[in-house]
C-alpha cells in the first residue's frame, strides 16, 4: 500500500516531521510518501493562504494518480481542497481535521481543539459544524504561535501548547485534546503523557483511516458530486490544470 501524505505548505522541514509521524502510525509494509507542493505558501494561517495552497496540493494528487498511489492524507488542519482532491482521486482522501475530530468523539465525550493563531479558530469551528462534530467540540483554543515557530530551535512553543491543553481540560469541560495543526504532530505523545488524557494527532489518525479504507476496498464514490471534474479549458497560470476528456489527470508539476 502506498499513501501520499501532502503537507499543503512548502516548508520542507515540517513535511519531514509530518512524514515521520505518519510512518510511525502506519502498519508494516505501508509506504508513506510525504511531499510538499512545488508552489504555495510557506505556512497556512489565513483563508488567502489556504486558497493559494490548493493548486499545488491538487498537482500532487494528480501526480499521485499517475504513480498509482492508493490513498491520500491532507496534512493541514483546515483540510484545504479536500473535496476537490476527492474528485481527482480514485482512492480515499482524508483531511486531518475530519479524521481527528471523528476519532476524538469515539474516545471521549467532549474535545477541545488546540491550535496556533486565534485567527484560524473560526475555520476549525466551521469544520466541526460541517463534519457534524460541533456537539462534541467544547472549545477551539489558540496558543498565538505562528506555524513556522513550531520549527524554530529553542522556541518555547512546546511548553505553550502543553499549558493551553492543560487549560482546556480545566476550563472547557473537555476530556480529550485535538491538536489543531499538522506541525504539532510530533508533540502528541508528549502532551498525552503530561496530561493523562487522549491527545489526537490528525496525521496519525488520517493515515490509519486511509489504510483501513484501502484494506476494505472502499474508494471515493464517483457517482454524483465527487465524480471526476468535467474537462474544460483553463487559462493563464492555470492552463496546465486542464483535464483530458478521458483517462487520468495530466496536470504538469511546476518546475
Amino acid at each position: 500500500m502506498r499513501i501520499k501524505v501532502i503537507n499543503p505548505n512548502t516548508t520542507r522541514s515540517m513535511t519531514d516531521t509530518i512524514g515521520e509521524c505518519a510512518r510511525a502510525a502506519a502498519r508494516p509494509g505501508t509506504q508513506i510518501v510525504a511531499v510538499s507542493p512545488a508552489m504555495g505558501p510557506a505556512s497556512i494561517e489565513s483563508h488567502y493562504d489556504e486558497a493559494l495552497a490548493v493548486p499545488g496540493l491538487l498537482q500532487e494528487v494528480a501526480t499521485g494518480e499517475l504513480e498509482g498511489i492508493d490513498g491520500y492524507v491532507i496534512a493541514c488542519f483546515g483540510d484545504p481542497g479536500l473535496q476537490a482532491a476527492r474528485e481527482l482521486a480514485r482512492g480515499p482522501v482524508i483531511g486531518i481535521a475530519q479524521a481527528a475530530m471523528h476519532l476524538a468523539s469515539l474516545v471521549g465525550s467532549r474535545f477541545s481543539v488546540v491550535t496556533t493563531l486565534a485567527r484560524t479558530t473560526g475555520q476549525a469551528w466551521h469544520l466541526a459544524e460541517m463534519y457534524g462534530m460541533k456537539r462534541f467540540c467544547a472549545n477551539v483554543r489558540a496558543c498565538e504561535i505562528a506555524v513556522l515557530d513550531l520549527e524554530k530551535p529553542g522556541s518555547n512553543a512546546r511548553e505553550r501548547i502543553v499549558e493551553e491543553c492543560r487549560r482546556a481540560l480545566a476550563e472547557d469541560g473537555s476530556d480529550t485534546i485535538v491538536l489543531g495543526c499538522a506541525g504539532m504532530a510530533d508533540l502528541c505523545e508528549h502532551i498525552s503523557q503530561q496530561l493523562g488524557v487522549p491527545v489526537i494527532d490528525g496525521v496519525a489518525a488520517a493515515t490509519q483511516l486511509v489504510e483501513s479504507l484501502v484494506n476494505l476496498r472502499l474508494r471515493t464514490s464517483k457517482h454524483g458530486e465527487l465524480a471526476h471534474p468535467l474537462p474544460k479549458p483553463m487559462s493563464g497560470l492555470l492552463a496546465d490544470f486542464a483535464l483530458p476528456a478521458r483517462g487520468k489527470p495530466v496536470l504538469q508539476r511546476a518546475a
